[in-house]
């Protein structure tokens, strides 16, 4: 058994298809597939099941996935050792993103790191399925680290730190009629169409909670899984939603409502999972990152014209 046949097998586990397990390998799909092959002649059993929907682990795979993966770590750190014996660093970290969150500088944090660390390499990863999916991935092994929103406690199997705190603001358009009154309690909301995120986003399980909590049920009749973009929605008269303001780019036809009987906040952190030593590449990005984030950000409420 050699590295690369743990590297091909967690890549197709990790992607879910061979074809995206080739193209993340720089390798072509046969290659890939005829080194699983051989994985599997030689542990005796099946650790895939094919199908044209895609591939899924077996029993046999699912045991095998934890041992792949801390193997391939366990190399990776006895290289890591030299390197770092060397005074040179190397290696490859992995980073999921959350789409339209620009909280923390990502483009300027990563040339600082290339400065610092040339012989590092970042990949960026954006889960279109937030941070229950990026948390996911982390459990998983295929990310390092990544940048979550949380919606309430940190989880245990995380290791995570706070980044940054802001405000959730209900956004109307400005002919809403709760445009008039700019106040409102949770309850009353019920009566109006939402625009919202996906399940698995973290602004979606926080809202969620908070009808939950005060005993009523609202109707999300779009979602959006760039966040991004839901101000545009809201705008057109599609629905309302609360937003934290950095989303909010133009706030021309918009205007805010001020929820009386509840205080939503969004919270960002960085998060590696607790399992996992992180590579000495990690550590480094991690490390950039703690110099230039030293203390959470609070963001503040701005004022929408109406």
């Amino acid at each position: 058994m050699e590295l690369r046949h743990l590297e091909h097998f967690l890549a197709v586990a990790g992607t879910g298809s061979f074809t995206q397990a080739a193209k993340q390998l720089h390798a072509v799909q046969s290659g890939v597939s005829a080194t699983v092959r051989a994985l599997e002649r030689e542990l005796g059993s099946a650790l895939f099941t094919r199908s044209p929907q895609g591939v899924a682990l077996t029993a046999a795979g699912r045991v095998f996935l934890p041992r792949a993966r801390e193997t391939l770590d366990a190399a990776r750190g006895a290289k890591d050792a030299v390197r770092r014996r060397q005074g040179a660093l190397h290696g490859t970290v992995t980073v999921g993103t959350l789409t339209s969150i620009d909280l923390v500088d990502l483009p300027g944090l990563l040339a600082a790191l290339r400065a610092r660390h040339p012989g590092v390499t970042v990949r960026l990863r954006a889960a279109m399925t937030g941070s229950a999916g990026l948390a996911q991935h982390l459990r998983d092994g295929g990310l390092d680290v990544a940048f979550l929103a949380l919606p309430g406690p940190s989880p245990a199997d995380l290791d995570t730190r706070l980044l940054a705190v802001a405000p959730v603001v209900l956004y109307v358009p400005s002919s809403h009629p709760l445009a008039r009154t700019g106040r409102a309690r949770l309850a009353q909301l019920t009566e109006f169409p939402f625009i919202d995120s996906p399940p698995g986003f973290a602004s979606r399980a926080m809202l969620d909670q908070a009808f939950a909590a005060a005993g009523v049920e609202r109707e999300v009749t779009v979602e959006v899984a760039n966040v991004g973009t839901a101000a545009s929605f809201i705008r057109a008269g599609l629905g309302i939603g609360f937003l934290s303001h950095f989303l909010v780019d133009d706030s021309t036809g918009l205007d805010t409502v001020q929820v009386t009987d509840y205080e939503l906040r969004w919270q960002l952190a960085v998060a590696t999972a607790s399992a996992r030593r992180p590579s000495t590449a990690t550590e480094a990005f991690l490390n950039l990152l703690g110099e230039r984030y030293p203390t959470v950000v609070h963001e503040n409420v701005p004022q929408v014209p109406g």
